[in-house]
C-alpha cells in the first residue's frame, strides 16, 4: 500500500494491524468537534473550539528552560487566554488584529482560564478523528492513510450481517458504518455508525463464545481427599474468608469432573486470589499431576515463584521458575524435569507456551490476569498438556473488577466465581483529591512517611515531556526535580513499561527489597509489584486515568498492615470524588462502565479481530444484544441468521479469514 515501507509495516505490525481489515478496524480513539464554536467568556473545562481577534501581539517567555508563548483572542463574549508550550514559532505564526480559530483544551486553576496548545481550525472543518499513537506516523499522516484504506472497504470488509436481520435491529450497512466511524458527516452519522460497529463486535463475540462454551472438553477427573481443600487451609496457618473457602470449593468440584473446567475467578486487589490458585495446585499434586502458572510479567512471575517455595514447598510440592531471562543451562535443567515429571509446578511467562516446553503429566493451567492475554494464548498452555482423549483443567484469575452482568457476556465461554470479601486486619487506603497549592504539603507528608522507614511510588502519565500535552507531568522530568529539590537526600528511583526489560526487573526487584524510599514511574507498577512497605500513592493528573485504572495503582499499596495512603494531584471532580469515596472495587468498576462505557476490556487484541469493538458500548447495548442472541437461539426461524452469524464468528476469532495485506 502506497506510504507504507518496511519500517512502518513494522510498526504497524507491532500494533497488531498486518492487514487492511485490521487497518480499517483501527477506530480512533475520539473525535476533536471543529464545528462548534464556544464563547470566548466559556468557563466549561475540557476540549473546546473558539473563533475571534488577536488583541495583543504574542509574548515569549522562558522559564527553567520551558518556553512559552502568551496571547489572547476575543469576541463579542469577551477575552479568552491562551498560551503555547515549546512553540515559539508560533511569534511569527499570529498578530494582533488577525482572525483565527483555535482548538483546544480548556483548563481552570484558582478561577483563572487558559486555553493550552491550541490547533489552527479551517473554517470548513467538522469532526477530526483522533487515533491512538502509532510510531513513525505523525497523527495527519496516519488519517491519510485511513483515507485511501476506506477505498478498498467493500472488498476488504464484506457485510457480515443477513439484511432481513439488520433492517429487524436497526443496523446500518458495514461500509458505511466503517466510513462514518473514521470520518463523520455529523453527529448523527456516527451515531449510527458506532451504534452498528459496537453491536456486531458484541454479537459475533457472543455467538464465538456460544459456540466454544457448547462444546465442553474431555477432561481429567482427579480423585484426591475427600477434606483436602481443609487440608490445604489449615496448612497455610491463616484463616481464609469465606469466599475464599466457597471458590477452593467450586474448583475442586469442577477438577472431580470428566470434562475440562474452564473457570475464572474474579476479584479485586488483595482479595486473596493467588492463595485460591495455589490451593488448586495442591488440589492437582495430591490427585498426581502437575500444574503450570502463567503470569503476565516477569516480575509478577518472580512474585508467584518466590510466595510458591514459602507455601507449597513445604509440603513436598516442587516448583521451578521459567522466563524468558532464565539461564540456558538452568532452562534446560527444568525443561527435564518437566518432562519427566520431577517438577510439580512451574510459574513464567510466555516462556511457558515455547514449542520446546514438554509436560509429563500437566492437568492445571493458571493464567493470572487474564486481561493481559488472548485467548489464544491461554489456548495454547492448555493444549501443551493435551493427549488423545483429554485437555488439562483451566482456572482464570482476574484481579481487574467487572460488574457481575459485563463478565459474564466478555467470559461467556467460563464458569465464574467471585471472591467478594477483603481478608480480616486489612485497612482501607485513605484517598485524598490534592490541588496543586496543596503539593509541598503533601511532600512534608511524604517526607515524614518515609523516615518513619515506609516507601512511596509517584505514577506519572508520561514516560518524557510532549510538546503537545505539556500540562501533564512526564516521570523523568518530575523525577530529575524531585532529587534536585523535594526528595533531595533521599533515594530515588525511576521505571517505565519502554525501559529495558532487565533494567526495569532490576528497578522494582530493588525497591521491594528497601533499596529505594521513592519510586517515580509510569502505570508499568499498575500489574504485579507487591510491596508490603510501601504504604504511599502518588498520582500526577489523575484526572487523566480511569477508575478501574486508577484503582489498580492504589492497590499498590495498603497491602501490610500499616495506615496507607492514595494522593490524586488534580481538581475535584464526579470521578475522583466517586473513587475518593469507596474502596470496593466492584462499586469502582460500575461507575466507570457508566463513565466510560465497557472498553476493550477483553483484552490483548487478536490478530484479525477487529479492535476498539467495544469502545463504544453502553450497558443498555449489551442488555439488547445478549436479548438478539437469546431470539437466535430460541426461534428456529432464525437458524439461517444464526448460522450466518457464527460462520462470521469463527472466521473473525480466529486467523483463518481472507487477507489482504498491507504491502
Amino acid at each position: 500500500m502506497a506510504g507504507i515501507g518496511p519500517a512502518r509495516a513494522e510498526a504497524l505490525r507491532a500494533m497488531g494491524i498486518i492487514s487492511l481489515r485490521d487497518l480499517l478496524y483501527t477506530l480512533p480513539e475520539r473525535y476533536e468537534d471543529y464545528s462548534t464554536v464556544s464563547p470566548c467568556n466559556t468557563k466549561k473545562e475540557g476540549p473546546v473550539l473558539i473563533s475571534g481577534t488577536i488583541v495583543q501581539s504574542p509574548r515569549l517567555s522562558v522559564f527553567h528552560g520551558l518556553k512559552k508563548v502568551t496571547a489572547s483572542v476575543e469576541d463579542d463574549s469577551g477575552k479568552m487566554p491562551i498560551c503555547w508550550y515549546n512553540a515559539p514559532w508560533i511569534m511569527n505564526s499570529i498578530s494582533a488584529g488577525q482572525h483565527v480559530r483555535l482548538y483546544g483544551r480548556l483548563q481552570i486553576r484558582n478561577n483563572r482560564r487558559i486555553l493550552q496548545n491550541p490547533k489552527f481550525a479551517a473554517e470548513n472543518d467538522g469532526l477530526i478523528p483522533v487515533y491512538r499513537s502509532i510510531k513513525g506516523f505523525p497523527a495527519k499522516t496516519f488519517r491519510n492513510l485511513i483515507s485511501d484504506a476506506l477505498s478498498e472497504v467493500d472488498d476488504c470488509c464484506p457485510e457480515t450481517l443477513p439484511t432481513d436481520f439488520r433492517v429487524a435491529w436497526h443496523l446500518c450497512e458495514l461500509n458505511y458504518a466503517i466510513r462514518q466511524a473514521h470520518f463523520p458527516d455529523n453527529y448523527e452519522a456516527l451515531k449510527i455508525a458506532r451504534r452498528r460497529l459496537s453491536f456486531e463486535r458484541i454479537l459475533l463475540y457472543l455467538a464465538y463464545v456460544s459456540m466454544s462454551g457448547s462444546k465442553k472438553q474431555p477432561g481429567i477427573p482427579m480423585r484426591f481427599p475427600e477434606k483436602q481443600t481443609e487440608t490445604y487451609w489449615k496448612f497455610q496457618g491463616f484463616e481464609p474468608t469465606g469466599a475464599q473457602k466457597k471458590v477452593l470449593e467450586d474448583i475442586a468440584a469442577d477438577l472431580r469432573k470428566n470434562t475440562a473446567m474452564s473457570r475464572l475467578v474474579q476479584g479485586d486487589v488483595g482479595c486473596g486470589k493467588t492463595a485460591v490458585a495455589f490451593g488448586a495446585v495442591s488440589l492437582a499434586y495430591a490427585a498426581g499431576y502437575q500444574s503450570t502458572m502463567m503470569a503476565p510479567t516477569e516480575i509478577l512471575a518472580v512474585q508467584h515463584y518466590e510466595n510458591a517455595k514459602k507455601t507449597l514447598e513445604p509440603a513436598g510440592i516442587r516448583c521451578r521458575l521459567l522466563t524468558g531471562s532464565t539461564k540456558a543451562k538452568e532452562r534446560k535443567t527444568i525443561l527435564q524435569e518437566l518432562k519427566n515429571c520431577q517438577c510439580d509446578v512451574v510459574f513464567g511467562t510466555h516462556a511457558l507456551i515455547s514449542r520446546d516446553v514438554e509436560y509429563g503429566n500437566l492437568g492445571l493451567v493458571i493464567t493470572d490476569e487474564q486481561h493481559r492475554f488472548g485467548v489464544n494464548q491461554r489456548s495454547s498452555l492448555q493444549l501443551k498438556g493435551k493427549t488423545e482423549t483429554t485437555l488439562p483443567h483451566v482456572l482464570v484469575m482476574s484481579a481487574t473488577p467487572i460488574p457481575r452482568t459485563l463478565a459474564l457476556i466478555l467470559y461467556g465461554d467460563l464458569d465464574l466465581s467471585v471472591i467478594d470479601e477483603m481478608p480480616k486486619g486489612r485497612i482501607p487506603v485513605k484517598t485524598r483529591i490534592v490541588p496543586e497549592h496543596k503539593r509541598d504539603d503533601m511532600y512534608r507528608f511524604l517526607r515524614n512517611e518515609i523516615a518513619k522507614g515506609k516507601q512511596a511510588y509517584i505514577v506519572c502519565p508520561l514516560v518524557e515531556e510532549d510538546d503537545e500535552k505539556s500540562e501533564l507531568h512526564s516521570a523523568k522530568a518530575l523525577f530529575e526535580s524531585l532529587r534536585k529539590n523535594e526528595m533531595q537526600g533521599l533515594r530515588v528511583a525511576l521505571t517505565w513499561g519502554s525501559q529495558k526489560t532487565e533494567e526495569k526487573d532490576r528497578v522494582l526487584h530493588e525497591f521491594v527489597e528497601g533499596k529505594y524510599d521513592v519510586l517515580v514511574s509510569t502505570t508499568v507498577i499498575e500489574v504485579g509489584v507487591n510491596n508490603p512497605n510501601a504504604t504511599i500513592m502518588v498520582i500526577e493528573n489523575a484526572e487523566r486515568y480511569g477508575l478501574s485504572q486508577l484503582h489498580q495503582l492504589r492497590g499498590r499499596v495498603g497491602r501490610g498492615k500499616d495506615e496507607s495512603w492514595c494522593f490524586l494531584f488534580a481538581e475535584p471532580s464526579e470521578k475522583l470524588n466517586t473513587f475518593c469515596s469507596t474502596n470496593d472495587g466492584f462499586v469502582v468498576a460500575q461507575k466507570d462502565l457508566e463513565l466510560r462505557g465497557p472498553g476493550d476490556l477483553t483484552g490483548t487484541r487478536q490478530s484479525g479481530e477487529p479492535g476498539n469493538g467495544f469502545l463504544f458500548a453502553d450497558i443498555r447495548m449489551l442488555d439488547e444484544v445478549t436479548e438478539c442472541v437469546r431470539q437466535l437461539h430460541r426461534n428456529p426461524k432464525l437458524k439461517k441468521a444464526l448460522a450466518v452469524i457464527e460462520g462470521h464468528a469463527e472466521e473473525y476469532f480466529t486467523a483463518e479469514g481472507r487477507r489482504i495485506a498491507l504491502n
